[in-house]
């Protein structure tokens, strides 16, 4: 018994969230689209859709493994901790948008949240701080044409759009 594959909550939830990622996509598909025949009020479920379909299809290898020993008091008393520090962050990743931009902030804090919930690989962390601030770039002041929050003290704009 010691070495065979479980499917644990992990396997689970990623399940559920490829489910819910496929639903929600497949009711995206009837919001019409805009006058001009561009995607518009589509853009945000069929990215949000896209998004659950992919943590599903790469949480389920990942939750298939073998069993642990950890109990679950640990895991609930990890979640009195994570869920403040993750509020402190949201807190000071809003500040700190005010003071360099958007970019820089993200690329600070996206590793941050990754580290807070027990992901520790550096190269993971430094793919998260160069690609998190790329995509939020594309979807929405590429894509979207919303206008980008600026810093106050700096901000790494000034250098690309010039």
């Amino acid at each position: 018994m010691g070495n065979r594959s479980v499917i644990n909550q992990s396997t689970l939830t990623s399940l559920g969230l490829l489910l819910i990622g496929v639903c929600a996509m497949a009711a995206s598909m009837y919001i019409p689209r805009d006058l001009d025949g561009g995607l518009g009020a589509r853009v945000f479920p069929m990215m949000s859709s896209g998004a659950l379909i992919l943590l599903g299809i790469l949480g389920i290898p990942a939750g298939i493994k073998k069993p642990t020993k950890k109990p679950q008091e640990e895991e609930g008393k990890n979640l009195f901790v994570q869920i403040p520090l993750l509020l402190g962050l949201s807190l000071f990743y809003v500040w700190l948008i005010s003071k360099v931009g958007y970019l820089v902030s993200t690329a600070l804090v996206a590793p941050l949240i990754l580290i807070l919930f027990g992901l520790r690989n550096p190269l993971i962390l430094l793919i998260a701080a160069i690609v998190c601030p790329a995509i939020y770039h594309a979807i929405f002041f590429m894509g979207l044409g919303v206008y980008p929050p600026y810093g106050e003290w700096f901000d790494l704009l000034d250098l690309f759009q010039k």
